[in-house]
């Protein structure tokens, strides 16, 4: 019984330190299925919408594009300007719509704001910059966390390459974006966030450098026309659980069985 003990004891280390090791692949797993099943439900609702809806609702939001264009300062004195919350909100959940990142394999729901509880789990729409209907004079900027162990987000923002693309999926628009600019500023230099008469930017913001957090990487897009959709290019069971991930599930059992095993042999010698 004496040799027993010691042996559940390390099966239990065992269980703890695996525990902590699989924490960061099945938590990234489940909130990467999340964000699948945000983005399912978005296009159900869409897809059930007519033109008339479509028509509708990026006039409203066009019209919000419009005024928050016309005062000063639109990142720091949004609430100047109001319908932001019910612009491109399709089912009241807050999403307005979701992004395409094939170089860095990400397909993540859009939300409107930037709170803590948006880009624990998602992008975020930076409020005071346009909405993502494109045309020219609009300036959309969307956010993400990079580093956490739940998810990845935009953890391999720092990746992308002038010339790559991404896209922007706004109820029946595919809004194609081309990176041209890539800039590491300060929190508070926004002015490569302005908008740029004529000009149709979607810009990437996460921070930087990894770990340390203390600027932000500014990945800037220009709208461009793509034969290919890009959303396409991303398969369904991409963002799903990794190979390398799911080694450690695997190799469990089998280290569970090898533990037990001078357990119950050391059971039967006592028995007998």
């Amino acid at each position: 019984m004496k040799k027993v003990r010691p042996t559940l004891l390390l099966i239990l280390f065992f269980l703890i330190g695996l525990s902590l090791l699989l924490y960061p692949a099945v938590s990234n797993w489940w909130n990467s299925q999340r964000a699948s099943r945000a983005i399912v439900d978005y296009d159900t609702v869409r897809k059930h919408m007519t033109d008339a809806d479509y028509e509708a609702m990026f006039a409203a939001a066009e019209g919000y594009n419009q005024r928050i264009g016309q005062i000063d300062f639109p990142l720091m004195y949004h609430e100047q300007v109001t319908g932001y919350e019910e612009a491109l909100n399709v089912d009241g959940s807050g999403v307005m719509g979701y992004i395409t990142i094939p170089k860095i394999n990400v397909k993540l729901p859009i939300n409107h704001g930037t709170s803590e509880g948006v880009l624990q789990k998602s992008v975020g729409h930076l409020t005071g910059s346009s909405l993502p209907t494109g045309g020219k004079g609009n300036h959309c900027v969307l956010s993400a966390h990079r580093g956490l162990p739940s998810a990845k987000l935009f953890t391999d923002l720092d990746l992308m390459r002038i010339g790559d693309r991404y896209t922007l999926t706004i109820l029946n628009r595919e809004l194609v974006y081309e990176v041209d600019r890539i800039l590491t500023v300060l929190p508070q230099e926004v002015e490569p966030l302005y908008p740029v008469a004529g000009e149709d930017y979607c810009t990437l913001v996460t921070c930087t450098p990894y770990g340390v957090n203390s600027h932000r990487l500014l990945v800037r897009g220009h709208r461009v026309t793509a034969e290919t959709p890009i959303s396409t290019l991303i398969q369904e069971d991409a963002i799903g659980l990794q190979p390398y991930s799911a080694a450690p599930l695997l190799a469990f059992p089998v280290l569970l069985v090898w533990m037990l095993l001078p357990v119950k042999k050391t059971a039967r010698r006592e028995n007998a």
